[in-house]
């Protein structure tokens, strides 16, 4: 396939709109069902790039679920807990401990609930049954992967009564060292970010603390990857294998971290003993539960737990969690992991991370008060790598 029509660009006012190969060759993805869009097929373009280097760099399979062209997280197919399973509702998925790339979408998708309805997936590697399975129940636009079992395409075929977008990438596709892109009628050019991003690249420790265990290379590799892919201004907050919390595409970068602490601190709360207990009424879908759950944990909680409101969600009224117990809850965390794509100009994004049990810190550093960035972090007796790369995507 040479050329691939749209059915209208970002907007719908903006047609007629098509992909193509500017030197006329073939385009190295097959569509295999539905009709991809313009947003879509730049998700699906940036998250498999995504999935592809986390799995180059770290030689596990990966995953992604993106929205509006960054991801809401990435993760690794790393087994899940017990509480992990139920907080992301695939506690009934049969089969999921035997698959990693299932176990992969599965934390993936279950990082940031709300923000990932309606999401485009990606996985590195070929999509099996089990991992078909959940994503056939969920809302989502569409999905890109290498290769699909058979069984697997079957089940997503059936999705939106035939109609759900399944691509199929080429593997082996490299693009051209030299990209293009217009704006406003002017083409602008450059070199394709082709830098490469593994665990040799948190080397340089400049804290006093230099104990960088290996998980934490890990998860700061994920997370650095995952910035490479986000529209910047982003930070990014990753723990066990994936990515927890991204601030993307802000102007100041503690507005960046405050969001991304915000959607780190639901991931973990979303785990806690109270959220797992809720007592939901069985009838009650999954996107009511998380819009009912992120609405139990914020300041409006009496929105779902007042008087008369309820017994439309749950069999009894809930035990509350108070944002104190919140707090102290977040307090006791440690071994988190963040991210910046550029340096941190002062230390009160420091000062926030830690109170979302930060401990390893990566960035690019050069900032004029890089002094005071280490200051903070060992004031903490947190570990900092300055990677001296900068990682803006737009």
């Amino acid at each position: 396939m040479k050329e691939y029509e749209l059915k209208y660009g970002c907007n719908p006012n903006q047609k007629p709109a098509r992909v193509f190969m500017a030197g006329g060759g073939e385009l190295p993805l097959e569509i295999l069902s539905g009709k991809a869009g313009y947003i879509n097929l730049l998700d699906a373009l940036n998250s498999w790039q995504l999935v592809r280097e986390i799995k180059d760099a770290l030689g596990m399979c990966a995953a992604t679920s993106f929205k509006h062209v960054s991801p809401t997280s990435a993760a690794v197919g790393l087994p899940m807990s017990a509480e992990m399973k139920k907080a992301f509702f695939v506690d009934d998925i049969e089969g999921l401990d035997d698959s990693p790339i299932a176990t992969a979408y599965a934390r993936a998708r279950g990082t940031d609930r709300m923000s990932s309805f309606g999401d485009w997936i990606a996985l590195s590697d070929k999509c099996d049954a089990t991992c078909a399975r959940i994503i056939a129940r969920e809302v989502s636009d569409g999905f890109i992967a290498p290769a699909y079992d058979e069984e697997a395409l079957r089940i997503l075929k059936g999705k939106r009564k035939g109609n759900y977008t399944i691509i199929r990438i080429d593997e082996g596709y490299k693009p051209e060292l030299t990209e293009q892109k217009q704006v406003f009628g002017v083409t602008f050019e450059q070199r394709r970010n082709d830098f490469r991003i593994d665990k040799s690249l948190l080397d340089n420790i400049v804290t006093a603390n230099k104990e960088l265990p290996d998980e934490a290379r890990r998860d700061l590799v994920i997370a650095l990857i995952t910035l490479k892919y986000t529209q910047s201004n982003s930070v990014c907050f990753a723990e066990g294998g994936q990515v927890i919390g991204v601030g993307a595409g802000q102007q100041s970068r503690i507005h960046c971290t405050r969001l991304a602490g915000e959607k780190a601190d639901k991931w973990h709360l979303r785990q806690h003993e109270k959220v797992l207990s809720l007592p939901f009424r069985p009838e009650i879908k999954r996107p009511d539960r998380d819009n009912a759950i992120d609405v139990y944990l914020s300041e409006d909680y009496e929105d779902v737990t007042g008087e008369g409101k309820w017994q439309q969600l749950f069999t009894e009224k809930p035990q509350l969690f108070p944002r104190e117990a919140q707090r102290a809850y977040l307090a006791s965390l440690s071994g988190v992991c963040l991210a910046s794509d550029a340096f941190f100009p002062f230390g009160d994004n420091i000062e926030r991370a830690r109170k979302s049990g930060v401990t390893y810190v990566a960035q690019p550093g050069g900032s004029i008060r890089d002094d005071n960035v280490i200051d903070t972090c060992n004031s903490y007796g947190m570990v900092m790598a300055m990677t001296g790369m900068r990682l803006f995507h737009h």
